[in-house]
């Protein structure tokens, strides 16, 4: 099995070095352009070049990717064909799909099905899907698989650099005060339970969440959520510091319900595709909890 891919030269990139076309246009790995050299398998208008080979808008940029480019090729996945995951947006690429409220992004257990990437790998048999980011298992909403083990470290970096732009809406206990806002605080282990994760716990990250308000009733907002970073349960620890956690999380709400949805989804995604460099918005239909006053 091989991965094909034939691309023009971008204006932006004419007379620059193939070099450059592929770590800052493609961005890929320095590993993945070091194979790609070694076994002449990158290509301008059908013929090996070297490296810094000075290119034209005119130029054909072919790339042939083999298994042992990666680390993983095939990963090994319990196919699960009862569970249908509604699919978004799909290229050869990646998927982006509408991960219901209740199932793991993936199972983290010997033998375990039912998540999220179990079912989209049955869906893709015998084709590969590889996780690109996750969602805690009570989120719902837009979450991203590559189909291509060639777009898994270009996927990665641009979660990474924050060139995927990933909104939540949320909905929280109170009304807040400002009508937007930011929450800096260090998120890190907490010592006594180990589900959860505390501000200034152990080995503390830095973690910067904006946050505007959308609505609010007498008793809840509802907001929208960026984040700058992306430690474990961030929105959901800083907001509780604001002593506004979401309505219903099973951690940080003391007031939670049980058998109550937790009102965090991953609405809206905008960036740009591997290799093509396609603008994509997508945006998850809003869940019924959230779509009420």
């Amino acid at each position: 099995m091989q991965w094909h891919y034939q691309l023009p030269v971008p204006a932006a990139f004419a007379t620059r070095p193939l070099r450059d076309l592929l770590k800052d246009y493609l961005q890929l790995p320095k590993r993945l352009i070091g194979d790609l050299r070694r076994n002449q398998r990158v290509l301008v208008n059908q013929r090996y070049r070297p490296m810094n080979t000075r290119l034209q808008t005119t130029d054909l940029i072919s790339l042939t990717f083999q298994p042992a480019d990666f680390r993983n090729p095939f990963p090994q996945t319990l196919l699960d064909p009862q569970l249908e995951i509604p699919i978004l947006y799909e290229n050869s690429d990646f998927v982006i799909v509408n991960k219901p409220r209740g199932l793991k992004t993936h199972a983290n257990q010997p033998g375990e099905s039912g998540a999220v990437l179990n079912g989209l790998a049955a869906h893709y048999a015998p084709d590969p899907v590889y996780i690109i980011h996750r969602l805690d298992q009570e989120t719902s909403g837009a979450l991203i698989f590559a189909k291509s083990p060639a777009a898994v470290p270009i996927l990665t970096k641009m979660i990474r650099e924050k060139q995927i732009q990933r909104e939540y809406l949320v909905r929280v206990r109170g009304q807040l005060l400002a009508p937007a806002g930011l929450i800096k605080a260090p998120i890190g282990l907490d010592p006594n339970d180990q589900r959860k994760r505390q501000v200034n716990g152990p080995q503390a990250q830095a973690a910067v969440t904006h946050y505007r308000v959308l609505r609010q009733t007498k008793t809840s907002s509802l907001l929208a959520v960026r984040l700058e970073t992306g430690r474990t349960h961030q929105i959901r620890v800083h907001l509780a510091l604001l002593g506004h956690p979401i309505q219903n999380d099973p951690l940080y709400d003391p007031d939670a319900q049980a058998g109550q949805a937790m009102q965090l989804h991953s609405w809206r995604v905008q960036m740009r595709t591997p290799f093509f460099n396609q603008p994509v918005a997508v945006t998850a239909p809003i869940p019924p909890e959230l779509a009420s006053p």
